[in-house]
């Protein structure tokens, strides 16, 4: 059994770009090289073994003459700075177009067209913002009202929150396949509506991660559909499948934190998960020799990077490396492990939003020698990779 591990650490990007200007962002931006400096260096033996600290002067980040991986940095082709954007890159599609966004609040007809067709009786913000700030702003005029906090960012996305004491959660998603609905019939070109429930917790109002749910444009054909539409396995872990509106995914299930889809992600390795309970209703098992496991690590984003906690985002990184080691023990000879980001969010420069940053690409097996990719252009060089190892 062939098998393709890719296990994404969402926003942990390596450098800006040399457009970055062009997306809002400066020309110092480094989100790793930050983090390392900010907590006086980063324990992370085992991707500096695989050679993450060969890439540039990371504090902390050892260098080796010997890495078990092969390294490289990848700059993306695409024209955009967001989840689905890198994500999709990495499966062989590239967005010439970058998806809209919304620097003033959405347009009147679309927020009318939502309230009419929701029945929540009116929005409140409808503003780029932090979700967390803007929910502590807006909860009491949310409790008073009902009206749900619609947002969004630097990012393509229109974000809907909502006290789920209040709105029923399953209300949240029914708004949130509307919205995406109305986006798509109109030609928004809008690359995520986003279910941001939340709580009040010790008085204060708590987004609750694990029912978070992102709704996606449904992306072109992908490696994902290759993978699938021959008869195999797309095991997603954590919000991959949202991130391709179920497009070429056979398994999914969703995570609560970057702990629980390590934990999947090695029961995957280890050929432990229950797959028969997350499989979809229209996979049909062909037991082809090959395979793809898929997961993306969003604390590092969420909980950190949005938040500008650089000290949050460093132990994030640190937990991440102890499962390396017991994920590459479980792997055989036939599986090959991708360690990458899809974009940067740079906790310590000004602002909240993601970064234009290139990423850093680990690439191991137990059959090969690591080496120095250089610097590749195109996150797709990703799905190189995978076919050339599983096809």
């Amino acid at each position: 059994m062939k098998r393709a591990i890719v296990v994404i650490i969402d926003s942990m990007g390596i450098g800006a770009m040399p457009d970055c200007k062009d997306f809002g962002d400066v020309p110092e931006c480094n989100t790793l090289k930050h983090v390392c400096e900010f907590n006086g260096g980063l324990n992370v033996p085992s991707l500096a073994k695989m050679g993450l600290g060969n890439l540039q002067d990371f504090k902390g980040i050892e260098k080796t003459s010997f890495p078990t991986a092969s390294y490289g940095t990848m700059i993306e082709a695409s024209k955009g700075k967001d989840t689905t954007t890198g994500h999709w890159e990495f499966m062989g599609l590239v967005n010439e177009k970058p998806f809209a966004t919304f620097p003033k609040g959405f347009p009147d007809e679309l927020i009318e067209k939502f309230v009419k067709e929701t029945g929540c009786g009116g929005v409140l913000a409808n503003k780029p913002a932090s979700g967390t700030v803007i929910i502590e702003e807006l909860n009491d005029e949310h409790h008073a009202t009902k009206f749900p906090i619609v947002y969004t960012s630097a990012d393509s996305v229109f974000q809907i929150a909502v006290d789920t004491d209040l709105i029923p959660l399953e209300t949240l998603y029914d708004w949130c396949k509307i919205a995406r609905k109305i986006l798509d019939d109109g030609g928004y070109n809008v690359s995520r509506v986003i279910a941001r429930p939340y709580k009040i917790i010790d008085g204060k109002p708590t987004r609750i991660s694990k029912d978070r749910r992102d709704y996606s444009m449904v992306p072109r054909h992908t490696l994902l559909n290759e993978i699938k539409d021959s008869g195999a396995k797309v095991i997603a872990i954590g919000k991959i499948e949202d991130i391709f509106s179920k497009s070429g995914v056979t398994h999914a299930i969703h995570t609560g934190s970057n702990k629980e889809g390590l934990e999947l992600t090695l029961k995957a390795v280890r050929n432990e998960l229950d797959l028969e309970s997350i499989a979809y209703a229209d996979y049909v098992e062909k037991n082809m020799p090959y395979e793809m496991i898929f997961t993306n690590l969003v604390d590092t984003d969420m909980l950190y990077g949005h938040r500008n906690d650089p000290k949050g985002y460093g132990k994030a990184i640190e937990e991440i490396d102890t499962y390396i080691p017991k994920i590459i023990e479980s792997m055989t000879g036939e599986d090959l492990l991708i360690i990458t980001a899809d974009h940067g969010c740079d906790p310590c420069v000004a602002g909240t939003d993601h970064t234009r940053e290139c990423v850093p690409l680990l690439v191991f097996n137990k059959k090969e020698e690591g080496k120095n990719l250089g610097t590749l252009y195109g996150f797709s060089h990703v799905a190189d990779f995978i076919k050339k190892w599983i096809f």
